[in-house]
């Protein structure tokens, strides 16, 4: 499929790219969720041997052990380069805690606390991905996390490895929505956690929709998307190749390429949706609005475009930035928000597993902030939030 697009016509023509998202079976996911939360332990189990032929929820040290041990050997070095790049790339994103002095004399500390348990969702389905343990588990152990929980359906050896390799601290066998209803409400076996990240099958994904608010969730990771934009002078051939590597994700994946030089375009097109522009102003306009998982620049013109952009999971920047490069080893995290959410959503981040709050001294500015403040509640009809207020400002005699 070829369209054309302007700068005027970008939105329009975005919508028609992104299209329309396919029924994800809410109603059963809902089954299967509110079930497993009032049975625990059997529902979980019964539904692990429907879909899994899964009797045995929990995976012990000791299988832990045995499978990062028999890891192959590149493989293992790949992992620890990608967790050691992901490490330093989630540190750079904590905060230090901040303490303000105001003029009335209170303080208000903003203090930066991480959850105390959290779990992560490694898909298993036709593939392993570890890189999804690596991308999670790191990220949380980053963040100050406790208690790291991993759910994976399978329990595929290399999955093993890099939980073990990564510290987690429980590991259990079972996928879908059961598992994530599992982790958050608990069962008999496991303990409810604070927050569940990580991709997985749309029945999954729906699944941490349900519980979102009972837990905390990165998002709805919807199939996987990446738009390259290509300027006169790229080279196609590995652009080809980062829009195919995309592609494996499997069925549902958007692939896109945006190009003003018919050229590039046609050696493109016959591998992803092409979308040909009017200049390099249309092609950010048309991204902007897609608001792509992956957005890929390449070509020097495209490349100038990088300070421009707003909206995109994550941004690859020249020829050699292949988007591979992100989903394993550049630094960067691959859990991203899809089906067009970067717009207001971020890519998983110490962020995820931590929260921010105040702590509150109020001291001797009470007398001056109880003047300004109780009429502001009388306002308001709250006459006992004025005299909880007031109270302090003469405080009784001891």
């Amino acid at each position: 499929m070829r369209l054309s697009c302007t700068t005027e016509t970008a939105a329009a023509v975005a919508a028609q790219v992104r299209g329309t998202v396919a029924d994800t079976g809410l109603v059963q996911v809902t089954a299967i969720v509110e079930d497993v939360r009032e049975r625990g332990d059997e529902a979980l189990l019964e539904y692990e041997e429907t879909f899994s032929d899964n009797d045995r929820i929990m995976v012990a040290p000791a299988e832990l052990a045995a499978a990062l041990g028999a890891l192959d050997a590149d493989v293992r070095a790949g992992l620890e380069l990608a967790a050691a790049n992901v490490r330093q790339v989630a540190e750079a994103g904590l905060d230090e805690e901040r303490q303000v002095e105001l003029p009335q004399g209170q303080t208000v500390r903003l203090r930066e606390v991480p959850v105390r348990r959290a779990a992560v969702y490694a898909p298993g389905g036709r593939h392993p991905y570890p890189s999804s343990v690596v991308m999670g588990a790191v990220t949380a152990r980053a963040a100050g996390v406790e208690q790291l929980v991993l759910a994976a359906p399978g329990g595929h050896p290399t999955i093993l490895a890099a939980a073990a390799l990564c510290g987690v601290d429980e590991v259990y066998r079972m996928g879908g929505a059961q598992a994530i209803a599992a982790l958050a409400y608990g069962t008999e076996t496991i303990a409810p956690v604070d927050v569940i990240v990580g991709p997985g099958s749309l029945w999954v994904q729906e699944a941490k929709r349900l519980v979102a608010g009972v837990v905390g969730i990165d998002g709805f990771a919807g199939p996987s998307d990446l738009t390259v934009v290509a300027s006169a002078g790229a080279d196609p051939e590995p652009l080809r190749l980062d829009l195919l590597a995309q592609a494996e994700h499997g069925e549902g994946s958007l692939i896109v390429a945006v190009s003003d030089d018919d050229a590039v375009l046609a050696r493109l097109e016959d591998v992803a949706v092409a979308v040909a522009v009017d200049g390099m102003d249309a092609a950010l306009a048309f991204a902007e609005a897609l608001a792509p998982e992956h957005l890929q620049l390449a070509g020097e013109a495209a490349e100038q475009l990088a300070p421009r952009v707003r909206n995109a999971g994550c941004l690859f920047v020249g020829i050699e930035s292949g988007t591979a490069f992100g989903d394993y080893v550049a630094g960067s995290n691959h859990t991203l928000p899809t089906d067009g959410a970067a717009r207001f959503a971020s890519g998983l981040s110490v962020r995820h597993f931590r929260r921010r709050m105040a702590e509150v001294r109020v001291g001797a500015a009470a007398a001056a902030l109880a003047r300004a403040g109780a009429p502001i509640a009388r306002a308001e009809g709250f006459e006992q939030h004025a005299a909880s207020m007031e109270i302090r400002e003469n405080p009784p005699s001891p």
